[in-house]
């Protein structure tokens, strides 16, 4: 299975938080490949600079070592994948969580994720 690490999800997994679920934990660990999406990446760093978000490191560190040390790797923000969330329904307004669900129904992904909203998008979400 190739995984889609949500925003939350990634953080959760890096912290070992205990809200990620089981099956959430289970889908990422079993993961031939996992990625982070870039829009993750510019959410976190939104974030921060809001101060609704506290890393260890800055941003530019801890993604980087993060995605090292647990073997997930960076998904770019393709042209094609802008331009498929201009075809999708406004089931979400996010516009961060719009792109997930572009990239993963283009690149085949299983998101882990604990918004259900995704389903409504036709997305395989594990959670």
């Amino acid at each position: 299975m190739r995984v889609l690490l949500d925003t939350h999800a990634f953080l959760w997994w890096a912290n070992d938080d205990p809200r990620l679920s089981a099956p959430a934990r289970k889908a990422i660990a079993a993961a031939g490949d996992a990625f982070l999406s870039v829009a993750s990446c510019w959410e976190m760093a939104i974030k921060v600079s809001r101060g609704r978000l506290t890393l260890p490191r800055s941003i530019e560190q801890f993604v980087p070592e993060q995605l090292g040390m647990n073997g997930v790797q960076l998904l770019q923000i393709e042209l094609d994948d802008v331009a498929r969330v201009a075809t999708l329904p406004f089931h979400h307004r996010d516009p961060f969580d719009r792109l997930l669900a572009a990239q993963a129904l283009s690149e085949e992904l299983t998101l882990v994720s604990a918004d259900p909203v995704f389903r409504k998008y036709g997305v395989k979400r594990a959670w």
